[in-house]
């Protein structure tokens, strides 16, 4: 296995000298195909072509409900996440993007003045640390002080996983929630192919398999982890199915919540969850997972974890939860739950 040092050495030569937009990549694997919401879509056309050209992520982890929060960005690269989150949480809010690579971070600071004029901004509201994800602390994130924290396609890059979900889990508030997109694996993936330079820089190799990630979060108290959407990743490499064609990749967005009561199964105490429809871009129905879409002021049967995540958080004035804890009636009950693609089941606790 390489060391720590090889593997940051690895990586940052290949996002910052090897690729020099999106188009120099090999897989599928740091290309999103999840359906970009209408204003998200205003948001990035504020967003500079260099920003948008240099993007590597695979998915969409940018969630509803941002005005005012903090957001920390982890592996921000030229800043496109960060800079489409600075416009969500507005100026009342802030953005900090972290990086470890000098050329993607040029890119991303040389845009700060330019792109708080397009957003109309009276003054900036992002910054951009150079650092690791496995070291938040060395870059004064206090605990306690993140409401929400995003990455998309980057974790798996990292050398010391554990770590950074650790550390996410430190700096996040209480009720603060961790929104990414990533690469899992079905299987977990030989030694020998993590060493491949390559499968590494088009974030397969250091995938983590779903059942070993759902160990991993609920030994750092993330106890329910909920998968939001899941694609098989297209290799479109004669080479690389040579190398990996019998591991099956997959692109997934996942949250969870800092939340202390939740429980490693979904138990039934016969509550009720019903959408206000009061958050803006979200009139008509609230998506949390992909096992559970809640129409506006239509009442849902939900389990104790699911309560507790949508009253115990931001999202708290936006439901009326009905119930408690205090009457236990077994586990709750998800067998007529969709089970969707790989992941989707066994990477959650609850249905």
């Amino acid at each position: 296995m390489k060391n720590e040092t090889a593997t940051y050495t690895e990586v940052k030569e290949y996002y910052g000298q090897t690729l020099d937009s999106t188009n120099d990549l090999k897989t599928s694997a740091c290309c999103t195909n999840d359906s970009i919401p209408e204003h998200h879509k205003k948001a990035l056309a504020n967003i500079d072509d260099e920003i948008l050209n240099k993007f590597y992520g695979c998915g969409s982890p940018i969630p509803e409900n941002l005005a005012g929060l903090t957001v920390l960005d982890l592996g921000c690269g030229t800043g496109r996440d960060a800079y489409l989150a600075a416009q969500l949480v507005g100026e009342k809010g802030f953005v900090i993007g972290v990086d470890m690579t000098d050329e993607q971070l040029e890119v991303a600071n040389r845009h700060k003045e330019n792109q708080r004029q397009r957003f109309g901004f009276s003054k900036s509201n992002i910054e951009f640390k150079k650092g690791f994800i496995e070291r938040l602390d060395e870059l004064d994130l206090a605990p306690n002080s993140i409401d929400l924290v995003i990455s998309n396609c980057v974790i798996n890059l990292s050398p010391d996983k554990e770590r950074v979900f650790s550390e996410i889990y430190r700096v996040l508030k209480p009720g603060g929630e961790l929104y990414f997109s990533d690469v899992f694996s079905g299987r977990r993936i030989p030694e020998a192919l993590r060493t491949d330079p390559i499968l590494y820089g088009e974030c397969l190799s250091g995938a983590l398999y779903t059942e070993d990630f759902r160990r991993l979060m609920q030994k750092i108290c993330f106890t329910d982890t909920r998968t939001v959407s899941s694609r098989r990743i297209e290799l479109n490499s004669p080479d690389l199915e040579q190398k990996a064609g019998m591991i099956d990749f997959y692109s997934q967005t996942v949250r969870a919540f800092k939340l202390e009561k939740l429980e490693d199964i979904c138990e039934d105490y016969g509550q009720i969850a019903i959408y206000r429809g009061t958050i803006p871009e979200a009139p008509h129905s609230f998506f949390l997972d992909d096992h559970h879409i809640f129409e506006t002021g239509k009442a849902y049967p939900v389990c104790g974890n699911t309560a507790s995540m949508l009253a115990d958080t931001r999202f708290g004035s936006h439901f009326s939860i009905i119930g408690d804890t205090s009457t236990h009636y077994g586990p709750f009950d998800c067998s007529d739950a969709p089970k969707e693609n790989i992941g989707n089941s066994s990477a959650s606790a609850c249905c």
